[in-house]
């Protein structure tokens, strides 16, 4: 395939009608694509093509999807979006706690999937978040001197808020389920301990939200977590 600025897309799915309808979405939209029907195929082209992003189907006819990308996570950081008829919570929170950077239901809407695509290739590009300072729109946080301000207004978070604060801002724009907040703030043993987490969302909403009934940065993904979403973010659908 030859060299190209635009992203390569491997699509891992074993419906041709879909690897065609993808084809012809995505060559439209400023992607190439690549495709494979099976997960030892997508396996070949993702070490010989070194796609941009992946679209993997949970539902592969010689391998379970997750198991796919849990291999792939043993050694790759490319950013993979699920595109899955599963659309139960409990396969979003596995597939996301497997290392997805995200996850899109089938039947699906061209727009929103194209839209979580440019979103995983900006946040890989950009890397995890580690600079002390993290900027908004209206939202500052200084992480090191642990100083936030909304509209240059100061605001006073208890520590386990400020943590909470801080694991979204190093996944900024991500989907995070609750169960990985709730190991990283709480400690492994409160892996299921949900509601904990949302009477801390809640009071951050209302301490950093201009409308927490209506929140413009800390968004729900119903039933699986939360994504601190970015000022850059304005093609991504409100989760």
């Amino acid at each position: 395939m030859p060299p190209s600025n635009e992203p390569l897309v491997l699509v891992i799915d074993d419906e041709p009608p879909i690897r065609r309808f993808l084809h012809a979405a995505l060559s439209t939209r400023g992607f190439r694509m690549a495709e494979a029907g099976t997960a030892a195929d997508g396996l070949d082209r993702i070490i010989a093509l070194r796609p941009d992003v992946v679209l993997l189907d949970l539902g592969l006819p010689d391998r379970d999807g997750l198991e796919l990308l849990r291999e792939l996570r043993g050694w790759s950081s490319v950013p993979v979006v699920i595109l899955s008829a599963r659309d139960r919570e409990h396969d979003k929170v596995t597939a996301l706690d497997s290392g997805a950077d995200d996850y899109v239901s089938k039947p699906f809407a061209v727009g929103e999937l194209l839209a979580r695509l440019r979103v995983a290739l900006r946040h890989a590009a950009a890397g995890p978040s580690t600079a002390s300072e993290f900027v908004n729109g209206d939202l500052q946080v200084d992480l090191a001197a642990r100083r936030i301000a909304v509209s240059g207004r100061e605001v006073h978070l208890t520590p386990i808020e400020f943590k909470v604060l801080a694991f979204l801002i190093r996944h900024a724009g991500k989907v995070v389920t609750h169960r990985q907040i709730l190991r990283e703030v709480w400690g492994p043993e409160y892996g299921d301990e949900a509601h904990y987490l949302r009477v801390y969302m809640a009071q951050l909403r209302r301490k950093l939200e201009p409308e927490p009934a209506r929140p413009r940065w800390l968004q729900t993904e119903m039933g699986v977590g939360y994504r601190l979403r970015t000022a850059d973010d304005s093609e991504q659908p409100v989760g």
